[in-house]
């Protein structure tokens, strides 16, 4: 009989209280981690403010979404230097071209025409224009405002006239300079015109002679290596003024130094 009373409780408002016993190893757990007030002051003070910077910067790589691409102006490009990524400008100088190209290969169908006006002259109309009906239409081929392409027909001739581009002064002076020396020495070119059409910086004069004894695809890839070549051009000597101009005030201001 004793052996069963020992094993059976008689009071059951004093039943071992589970909840209390889970509260009790979870306040010696806490305790056992952060050991001390002040571990716990610096886990509050050092791991809490990193879990919410993680936690924000989780936030924003989830949220974002890439911008659009938007068109600087050209006094940005210009001055600071931004603007498209190469590809893009090969692709849009070769889009370029490429339009040129077409136009020249139609425009090129020339043939001799005596000068209505003059017996036994044969001028090219395209310059003299005293017959409306021996002219077409021009073509205009724009790459942007600053460089353009106006191509102008008629029966017996053909004038390609050129705008380079130039984003800033000096610029403007080494385009200068270069097409005026290219313009001096027309002869040696041929269809080369010493003289632009106003409002362009170079132009080219092509007849039927001209086609009779050069070949017509010749010409053509004449004209488009050259308008691919000329912003080569003036992009080296752009750099090599620069580089002598730094090495210029290199060398004036080491007498300071």
């Amino acid at each position: 009989m004793s052996i069963l009373a020992i094993g059976v409780n008689r009071n059951p408002s004093k039943a071992p209280n589970h909840t209390e016993t889970n509260r009790v190893k979870e306040k010696a757990w806490l305790v056992k981690f952060l050991g001390s007030p002040l571990q716990g002051l610096l886990f509050v003070v050092l791991i809490y403010p990193l879990f919410l910077s993680f936690s924000s910067i989780t936030i924003l790589i989830l949220s974002y979404t890439p911008r659009t691409t938007t068109t600087l102006p050209s006094s940005l490009i210009s001055k600071f230097g931004f603007g498209p990524k190469p590809q893009l400008m090969a692709s849009t100088l070769r889009l370029y071209l490429t339009c040129i190209r077409n136009t020249l290969e139609a425009a090129m169908c020339l043939q001799n025409f005596p000068c209505q006006e003059v017996e036994r002259h044969n001028k090219p109309e395209v310059e003299l224009k005293t017959s409306p009906e021996l002219l077409l239409n021009p073509v205009l081929i724009c790459r942007n405002e600053a460089e353009k392409c106006l191509i102008e027909t008629s029966i017996n001739s053909l004038r390609i006239s050129l705008k380079v581009k130039q984003a800033d002064e000096l610029e403007n002076i080494l385009t200068k300079k270069f097409l005026r020396f290219l313009s001096m020495r027309a002869e040696a070119f041929q269809v080369l015109r010493r003289k632009p059409v106003q409002g362009y910086d170079i132009s080219f004069l092509i007849t039927n002679y001209h086609c009779e004894d050069m070949q017509k695809h010749k010409l053509i890839d004449f004209i488009v290596q050259f308008m691919e070549d000329i912003d080569k051009e003036i992009s080296e000597l752009k750099m090599s003024v620069n580089t002598r101009g730094r090495l210029v005030a290199t060398e004036f201001l080491k007498q300071f130094i």
